[in-house]
């Protein structure tokens, strides 16, 4: 069952080869079809991940087929359902995740890998989720395993990952540190860090010790700096460069490299937004015809949660 003809025609922002913004334009191009086991959705907003800029700089070691349909984030009302689809209907708002590309008015995504919309937030809101909450979801709570009183070091707490990984933290009971710019300091701790650090005017590792997790979304000099916070025994969980192994090996720290979240884990994210227990924060919102621009702000780092593409009004 379809809404959408075949061959309707959408607007999706595609690059046709790796390189700066330029290279990002909106076309006219035929609505996807559902395929068996998959519903066709009608994106309204679509999450603006670091991920998409660095794939599109051929910055992520990937196959990448041209063109390509950036984003994998979304929130919409799902239009149209693959042959064997049973656990939707027409009509539904929902979010989650695709692999097909979400700048675009229409994708779609297996019946399995999304998630009804909490009806308290907005769909701009609910498209921060995926890659968001559901990263720090996995390296908090389903592979970081993070325990009640565990000291938990969050670089990055402001951004798009950071800002729920501070809460869930704290909302298991953790001691809950995080790294922050000066600007985002207090918000930082309006999340409920016991503790934030200005990394512009302190260096964290001389001040903090004995960590049983960290959480790193910024890579680089801050990870090398990492290692020696953490407890023997600790975890690192990276979800911005590949920690040495040998090293990690050598002083006894388990490594954790975040996985695709599952319907489970979208479900429990939009209990706790039901409940009131999780603060989402948009930085910035553009246009589907503002691509370029919403590519440059997430390129800049430094932000306050996420930066959204809004698809349809």
């Amino acid at each position: 069952m379809n809404e959408i003809g075949m061959g309707t025609l959408m607007q999706a922002v595609r690059y046709h080869e790796f390189g700066e913004v330029d290279v990002l334009h909106l076309e006219h191009i035929p609505v996807p079809q559902p395929q068996a086991g998959e519903v066709l959705i009608r994106v309204y907003a679509a999450g603006v991940l670091p991920v998409d800029w660095k794939i599109r700089r051929g910055l992520f070691p990937m196959p990448v087929q041209f063109p390509v349909i950036p984003g994998t984030a979304f929130s919409g009302v799902v239009v149209g359902l693959g042959e064997g689809v049973s656990k939707w209907q027409i009509g539904e708002s929902v979010f989650g995740r695709s692999t097909k590309g979400t700048y675009a008015e229409y994708t779609t995504a297996p019946e399995d890998v999304i998630a009804r919309k909490p009806a308290s937030i907005t769909h701009e809101e609910a498209a921060t989720l995926s890659g968001g909450a559901t990263t720090a979801w996995r390296a908090i709570v389903s592979e970081g395993n993070v325990q009640p009183r565990e000291r938990v070091l969050i670089h990055g707490a402001a951004g798009g990952v950071g800002l729920f990984a501070v809460q869930f933290a704290k909302g298991i009971g953790a001691e809950v540190i995080g790294t922050a710019g000066t600007a985002n300091v207090a918000y930082v701790k309006s999340l409920g860090a016991d503790q934030v650090i200005d990394y512009t005017a302190e260096r964290f590792e001389e001040i903090v010790r004995d960590v049983d997790l960290v959480l790193d979304t910024v890579g680089g000099e801050t990870l090398a700096r990492t290692w020696s916070v953490l407890k023997p025994g600790g975890r690192l969980v990276s979800i911005a460069g590949q920690p040495p192994m040998e090293k990690a090996k050598q002083a006894g720290i388990q490594v954790i490299r975040p996985g695709v979240a599952t319907s489970g884990d979208l479900k429990a994210i939009a209990e706790l937004i039901e409940a009131g227990k999780l603060t989402i924060n948009i930085e910035m919102s553009f246009a589907l015809a503002d691509v370029r621009q919403a590519h440059e702000k997430s390129q800049t780092g430094h932000g306050r949660g996420r930066v959204v593409l809004r698809v349809r009004d």
